[in-house]
């Protein structure tokens, strides 16, 4: 089973809390505050990986979650790190927030690791709040969120080569000879259901990836047959090998096929066209193909280069193959397309600290940026109010709720914190 796209849920740990102690031991003189901090929560890292070709572990395990960090503890002991959780994906593989459609990650290289989810920092304890004024405070913060996302995964075949054309025109045939791969061969369409990759190896240090890209038929671009789902592939590869049935085997017209096929890669993106690309004349070894790839030939007007050979004889085929490995020694690396209307390049933006809406005669302080600082704080003791309290008048809200119309004796809300508000 092939499986090229998932949708999963990814789950930071949570940094643990900072802790407020105080040591007070027999000829330890002045022990004084002893909260130790809390652990960072354990993050979730993506890490490309050759043993593995698909996506589907991901139908099976739609939740990754990293454990949290350890509470710190009195004699400044801090608490212990949540572990990471590595999870090894298919190279090909691109990452994109699904609620955002922000593209996360393009994970194309072995080894490769991408923290996809970061867990929360450990919160500080007491011992980091005391100074000449205040040597006993009963202040320490609560660790962060960790982060939480859904996101979608796309595997796209990491293929230096990519066969396109008709179902059996003999791309799979190909395949199967120039390489150790084994696709299923049959005499009828749509026998390959899922892209095959095979290693094609020139010399003892010169070889390249060729994948087979099946199901492209006319109205592929737009969700037709199969191709909707494979036509994304092909935009990894760096050569495109346009493989023709010569020979009309079900009566089709070969050029015809090739302007189709043509057509519905410029559809799909027209930067795939701007490629090296070659024109293989298949099935040669059938009396009629001569005829056919004369008037071929007639009719083509771009300027590319056509190669005679028959997969089932496996005429020219090697020379084929070393003709490919010397247009790749040129062809350049290409960038995974992002169409801007559909996938959004994440941009970092300051957030304004917080913004006021009142409902049910509440009002309600909400924003990123003072949730998390409500989350970061321990409000356990009258000491953390009064912290908490102190950093929203210095950013501003308490003006922000006299603009907004708040009166004495008003209810204010944030998060799950409640307070009436007084001058």
């Amino acid at each position: 089973m092939f499986v090229d796209k998932a949708i999963i849920e990814v789950i930071a740990g949570n940094g643990g809390n900072g802790a407020i102690a105080f040591r007070h031991e027999k000829y330890i003189e002045k022990g004084g505050p002893a909260g130790g901090d809390g652990g960072r929560g354990g993050s979730v890292i993506f890490v490309g990986s050759r043993s593995i070709n698909t996506l589907i572990d991901f139908r099976y395990n739609q939740k990754i979650v990293a454990p949290n960090g350890q509470n710190g503890m009195g004699k400044k002991c801090y608490g212990k790190k949540g572990e990471n959780v590595y999870v090894k994906v298919p190279l090909g593989t691109v990452v994109y927030d699904e609620n955002n459609n922000f593209l996360i990650a393009d994970i194309n290289e072995e080894g490769q690791s991408i923290v996809i989810a970061k867990g929360g920092r450990g919160g500080r304890g007491n011992c980091h709040f005391a100074n000449s004024k205040h040597q006993a405070p009963e202040i320490a913060e609560n660790g962060e969120l960790g982060e939480r996302l859904k996101i979608r995964l796309e595997l796209k075949l990491l293929a230096d080569v990519g066969l396109v054309g008709f179902p059996s025109v003999g791309k799979s045939t190909l395949l199967s000879v120039v390489s150790a791969a084994k696709p299923e061969i049959a005499a009828y369409h749509f026998t390959t259901l899922s892209p095959n990759l095979g290693v094609v190896r020139i010399s003892h240090d010169k070889s390249f990836v060729m994948a087979d890209l099946p199901g492209i038929i006319e109205g592929a671009s737009n969700g037709k047959g199969l191709g909707f789902q494979f036509l994304k592939h092909v935009e990894r590869c760096r050569i495109l090998v346009h493989v023709i049935d010569m020979a009309a085997t079900d009566g089709r017209d070969p050029f015809q096929d090739y302007q189709i096929i043509k057509n519905e890669l410029e559809a799909f993106n027209p930067d795939l066209l701007k490629r090296t690309q070659i024109i293989v004349a298949n099935k040669m070894d059938q009396e009629e193909a001569s005829l056919f790839l004369e008037e071929f030939k007639k009719q083509l007007k771009d300027d590319i280069p056509i190669y005679e050979i028959s997969a089932l004889t496996h005429q020219n085929v090697n020379e084929l193959m070393l003709k490919i490995a010397e247009l790749l020694d040129k062809a350049p690396l290409y960038p995974i397309h992002v169409d801007e209307n559909e996938y959004k390049l994440y941009e970092y933006k300051p957030e304004e600290f917080c913004q006021i809406k009142k409902e049910d005669g509440m009002y309600i302080v909400y924003g990123k940026p003072i949730e998390e600082l409500y989350h970061r704080s321990n409000l356990s003791t009258d000491q953390g109010i009064l912290k908490f309290l102190r950093i929203l008048r210095y950013n501003g809200v308490e003006e922000k709720l006299v603009k907004a119309g708040i009166q004495e004796g008003d209810t204010v809300k944030i998060v799950e914190y409640e307070f009436e508000y007084f001058e």
